[in-house]
């Protein structure tokens, strides 16, 4: 099962796997503050900051039973499972209570700890998508450089374009057509370079999509449906838009 998941979401796995494990090396201490504390960041930056943000467009746009919206959903319903189990010690009633919607048991203090599914690249996941994070994050920096000075409301509107050395160029390309949902933009070019890596930003000129809110070339190119781009028409009423890490 995890080989035939997106790439994104057996990172996520991987992450949460390492995260528990810091997790249990607390509690077998009796060291309930620092788990709270690692929860929060889980939750705050790696969920919300980055994971969902990201997964959000997969989720809204993809057919319901495609390949990238079931790994989709695969991925948060291990994360459901090991989150419940974090918290139960320090959040008894939060978690007891959504364990009433999604456990199998009577309770959630009857479960042993999640075991995650066995990835073999765990390691090779972390370094990747670690790089990809701050790689992203540089993009967020001239993005919100952009927005303060109104010429662009939403990261969408932007068009991005990374110039990459070897290394960092070799890791994005990996991600094919997926890089523009990773840096959540409507357009991203990847350009090989000798030097350091330089991040350009500029507002996009397409029309914006109804339905995605993605700006792109081929808004209303179907005279059938208009206001939607081609990855839309696909999604709604073809074999659907191919996508492979996220």
């Amino acid at each position: 099962m995890p080989a035939e998941l997106f790439e994104a979401d057996r990172y996520m796995l991987a992450y949460a796997a390492d995260l528990q494990r810091k997790i249990l090396a607390h509690y077998q201490s009796y060291e309930f503050h620092p788990v709270a504390a690692q929860v929060q960041t889980f939750c705050s930056e790696d969920l919300g900051g980055f994971y969902l943000d990201m997964l959000k467009d997969r989720l809204y746009t993809t057919a319901p039973k495609s390949l990238a919206r079931r790994s989709a959903q695969t991925a948060l319903w291990h994360l459901t499972q090991g989150m419940l189990r974090w918290i139960a010690p320090f959040l008894s009633f939060t978690a007891e209570e959504a364990w009433a919607l999604v456990g199998k048991s009577d309770s959630v203090f009857i479960e042993t700890y999640w075991d995650w599914p066995e990835q073999a690249d765990n390691a090779a996941l972390l370094e990747h998508w670690a790089r990809i994070r701050a790689i992203r994050e540089l993009a967020n920096k001239e993005i919100e450089a952009l927005r303060e000075q109104g010429k662009i409301g939403a990261s969408l509107q932007a068009e991005i374009d990374l110039y990459a050395p070897p290394a960092d160029h070799a890791l994005l390309a990996r991600l094919g057509n997926d890089l523009r949902f990773v840096l959540i933009t409507s357009r991203p070019s990847l350009h090989a370079t000798d030097g350091q890596l330089r991040v350009e930003v500029t507002p996009t000129t397409h029309a914006k999509c109804e339905r995605c809110w993605h700006w792109r070339d081929d808004v209303d190119a179907d005279p059938k449906h208009p206001g939607l781009c081609g990855r839309c028409v696909s999604n709604l009423y073809g074999a659907g838009e191919p996508r492979r890490a996220a």
